[in-house]
C-alpha cells in the first residue's frame, strides 16, 4: 500500500476502494489483464486520479485511471482480476470515476471499450471513432479492426 493511498470505502468481501498514486502498478495490472496498455501514450495525457481495489493483503483486484486528453475526460484504463469479474467491482470503480468527473464539472467521459456490453449497461453509448477526440492510440495499432474490435464510447452527463 502506498502512503498516499486514500481509502474511499469498503466494498464488501474484504475489499476496499482507494484513490492511489500507484500508476505504474496499475499499468502492470492492466497489461496482466490483457489491456493493450503501455503507459507511454502518443497523445499528451494528464492523470486526474487513479483508483484501486485491494484485498486485506493489498493484492490488486481492480484498477481504474481517470485522465484528461485534449481537455476531455477519459478512462485511460479499467480492469478487474478475472476471478472477481462477477462481483460488481467494475461497476463500483466506474461509479467512483463518474462521481469524480461530475464533481469536476465534466460534461462527458470517453473510453475505448473491450467490453462494450458492460459500459452500455452503465450508460455509455458507442460513437463513431472518427468523431471522437484523438484520445486513444488504437487506430494506429496494426491489430485495430483486424483482430481487435474495440468500441469508442461516450457517457453524457445530464445537465
Amino acid at each position: 500500500m502506498s502512503a498516499a493511498d486514500v481509502k474511499i470505502r469498503d466494498i464488501g468481501g474484504g475489499l476496499t476502494l482507494y484513490a492511489t498514486d500507484e500508476y505504474d502498478r496499475l499499468v502492470e495490472f492492466f497489461v496482466k489483464n490483457q489491456l493493450e496498455f503501455d503507459g507511454d501514450e502518443e497523445v499528451d495525457t494528464d492523470i486526474v486520479r487513479c483508483y484501486k481495489v485491494t484485498d486485506t493483503g493489498d493484492r490488486l483486484i481492480g484498477g481504474a485511471v481517470l485522465a484528461l486528453r485534449e481537455g476531455k475526460f477519459i478512462i485511460d484504463g479499467i480492469a478487474v482480476d478475472s476471478a472477481y469479474r462477477k462481483e460488481k467491482i467494475g461497476e463500483k470503480m466506474l461509479e467512483q470515476v463518474l462521481s469524480e468527473v461530475r464533481s469536476r464539472g465534466g460534461q462527458s467521459l470517453y473510453l475505448v471499450a473491450r467490453a462494450p456490453g458492460f459500459f452500455r449497461k452503465n450508460g455509455f453509448s458507442a460513437i463513431d471513432p472518427d468523431s471522437a477526440p484523438n484520445f486513444f492510440e488504437c487506430k494506429y495499432c496494426p491489430q485495430y479492426m483486424v483482430s481487435c474490435h474495440p468500441e469508442v464510447m461516450k457517457y453524457e452527463f445530464s445537465r
